[in-house]
């Protein structure tokens, strides 16, 4: 700053005076801009000369100031002075390719190069590099193969950017090449060489290579460590990744925020949440890529209310979030389908200028589906100025997951329409709007297109929806002829969506032959156990009921306790069927019993049979009438502020058919809009009726 100042008060000095200086004040003077990296000052200095018609006898000047405004990546600044100067020589050119390669401008980059009168090692390790630095590896190759046609000997410089380029490709042929040259010509004595052959042996799968150059390394330094690291972890071997980590600590080496985000997302991979935690918390100096690693992890690993909190913490540590850190938390407020962290980050995308990133957008539109609000899905959809299939899936399976099956498949004909390729998520998206709208042969027609059209290979999640499809429209042994046709070996997804339909529709026989493949297939997975027992159940078969809970203790199957949650002033509250552990229980259920007195007088009575305990009559009633959703609904009911609507539930498990037809009553009763979002889709009930059509 001091040096700045001086340097200030020197040239101000002249200009004050209206002095008309020499060549050699001149000189000095862009040479001290060039050594304090003043750029605006040497843009200032260049104005004067030019002001007094100065012009030098050489290009030296110029030069200078060419490199320094490159230096900078000042690109306009560069451009307007190479153009201006009537004498150039391989140093400007050779600025002029360096502006022109920092500042990403590939085109004008190959321009200037072909436009060279001569060319020395320096223009063809500049371009080489900015080919590389911007992802244009194929061009990087070509001009390291023409640098040797043409007689330049490649430097260190020079492999080092091939070498990235062949990472970048993942060109190992190539980079093996390159490797023997170095070894040929008894060059990569520097670190930086060594970095780049073993970054480009682990981005190229061969990671056992790339520790035997790391561990030969004898000028390690915290870029090799790195990169070992981080080859581990892209390799799928977390493990040794963080391995690797605790020896740089025992040999002393400090670690960086790069390790420490690659470690902690190598502690999530598998599954170690509280070393990952530990970690974060020891770090003082936490910058973006560890905060928003971690509220990733949190994301991935179900913890999606512990991404929302770390998110509100980086904000207040003035963190600033990137596009990849506010789409993650999206997503997050998806999975909770919280409308209200959901809005609340929306509004911070728009503050932070990201709204309208192609990431953040899609996942706001998939947000709002996946919490019911489908219109202002739509309006974030199309105010987005571009849109991938990503988007167009988000858009597409949020029509088909509320209900709007035809709305969703007039949109995939649009997205035809706009030249866009699906992909095997659009046509799931696709074929469940087909399935919830009984339009078989719709389904049939999307099916076949996938692969007669679009070239692609069905997925067993295409084949489960036509089991799907075909399993609801009464055609259950075709279902099962098409699973035996499968070119896939059937899966657990084929089997229990198999199971699914048969308890739907009473189908036994074929329920039973599905429950016996999950019982091989996922033995603890208590779900295909519960499914066959409640269809026994519904049949009166309590003999069968018994043997299949026997068998189910003695395989030590686990079951997973079904529950509903509703969130009233931002807090979430969660609900078990016949719940009586919530501070409102007695408001909670003398509202339900309110209710249940009034949907009855309405004409509705509770569906005993999906009570599935061979109990008395009385005793089924008390338990249906308290399952964990109709808890939500009440305490909704008692505590939602007056004039909101509507009410939202959501459960893990699929709706029961007595409290699907409960909320319908309920919804024309009180006037109010009810939407439950269980585990197979999005049900909006209102003036009695459901989006789903009864048929879910």
């Amino acid at each position: 700053m001091k040096h700045k100042h001086k340097l200030r008060q020197a040239i101000d000095s002249l200009y004050s005076c209206g002095q008309v200086t020499t060549e050699e004040v001149y000189t000095r003077l862009v040479l001290e801009c060039a050594r304090a990296g003043d750029v605006e000052e040497a843009r200032r200095l260049e104005s004067h000369m030019l002001l007094h018609s100065y012009q030098p006898a050489n290009t030296f000047l110029e030069n200078r100031l060419l490199h320094l405004f490159a230096k900078a990546g000042k690109l306009s600044y560069a451009r307007n002075l190479f153009d201006k100067m009537p004498k150039r020589d391989i140093y400007s050119w050779n600025a002029m390719l360096s502006a022109y390669a920092k500042s990403g401008s590939i085109e004008n980059l190959k321009a200037v190069f072909n436009q060279m009168p001569s060319r020395d090692s320096v223009s063809y390790n500049t371009v080489i590099a900015g080919f590389a630095g911007n992802s244009f590896s194929h061009e990087a190759l070509e001009v390291f193969l023409r640098m040797q046609e043409d007689g330049f000997e490649p430097t260190d410089y020079t492999h080092v950017s091939a070498l990235n380029a062949c990472a970048q490709s993942l060109d190992l042929r190539r980079g093996k090449q390159i490797h023997g040259k170095i070894v040929a010509s008894n060059l990569g004595g520097n670190a930086f060489v060594w970095n780049a052959l073993t970054d480009m042996y682990a981005k190229c799968g061969e990671i056992d290579k790339a520790r035997w150059l790391f561990s030969r390394m004898n000028n390690k330094n915290a870029v090799s460590w790195n990169l070992m690291i981080s080859g581990y972890l892209r390799n799928g071997q977390p493990g040794k990744c963080i391995d690797l980590f605790r020896e740089m600590q025992v040999l002393g080496f400090r670690p960086d925020e790069v390790t420490v985000s690659n470690v902690l997302s190598a502690y999530f991979q598998i599954g170690c949440i509280d070393e990952a935690e530990k970690l974060f918390c020891v770090i003082r100096e936490k910058d973006k890529v560890c905060w928003t690693t971690m509220i990733v992890g949190y994301a991935q690993h179900g913890k999606e209310e512990d991404a929302l909190r770390l998110f509100g913490d980086m904000l207040l540590e003035n963190v600033r979030p990137d596009c990849f850190t506010v789409s993650s938390v999206v997503s997050s407020c998806a999975k909770l389908a919280s409308l209200h962290h959901g809005q609340v980050v929306h509004g911070k995308a728009i503050i932070l200028g990201v709204d309208d990133d192609l990431q953040v957008s899609s996942a706001l539109v998939d947000m709002y589906c996946k919490c019911g609000v489908t219109n202002d899905a739509w309006i974030i959809f199309n105010m987005m100025p571009a849109r991938n299939v990503v988007s167009w899936n988000s858009m597409i399976n949020g029509y088909a997951q509320n209900g709007l099956d035809l709305e969703a498949l007039d949109l995939y004909e649009k997205m035809l329409m706009e030249n866009l390729k699906p992909d095997s998520f659009t046509f799931v998206a696709v074929l469940c709007a087909c399935i919830h709208s009984c339009l078989f042969e719709h389904g049939q027609k999307y099916f076949n297109s996938i692969s007669e059209i679009h070239g692609l290979t069905p997925s067993l999640g295409h084949y489960a929806c036509m089991v799907n499809l075909l399993g609801r429209s009464g055609q259950m042994k075709e279902a099962v002829d098409l699973i035996k046709r499968m070119p896939h070996e059937p899966n657990s997804l084929i089997w229990s969506t198999l199971l699914s339909v048969c308890a739907l529709k009473g189908d036994i026989k074929h329920g039973e032959m599905a429950a016996r493949f999950l019982f091989e297939l996922e033995p603890l997975n208590a779900g295909p156990y519960i499914m066959l027992s409640n269809m026994y159940a519904a049949g009166g078969k309590w003999e069968e009921v018994a043997s299949i809970r026997s068998l189910m203790k003695n395989n030590n199957a686990k079951k997973f306790a079904a529950y509903s949650w509703i969130e009233i002033d931002n807090k979430v509250h969660k609900f078990v069927s016949e719940d009586r552990t919530h501070p409102d229980t007695n408001l909670i259920y003398e509202e339900l019993r309110r209710l249940v007195k009034k949907v009855q007088e309405a004409g509705f009575t509770p569906n005993t049979k999906w009570v599935l305990h061979d109990v008395r009559e009385e005793e089924k009633f008390e338990s249906i009438c308290y399952h964990s959703e109709k808890l939500a609904l009440a305490f909704g009911l008692i505590r939602r502020p007056r004039g909101v609507t509507p009410i939202k539930i959501m459960k893990n498990i699929r709706v029961c058919g007595d409290c699907h037809v409960f909320m319908k009553f309920v919804s024309k009763i009180i006037g109010c809009p009810i939407i439950l979002r269980d585990s197979n889709r999005f049900h909006h009930f209102e003036g009695g009726n459901c989006s789903c059509k009864d048929y879910w």
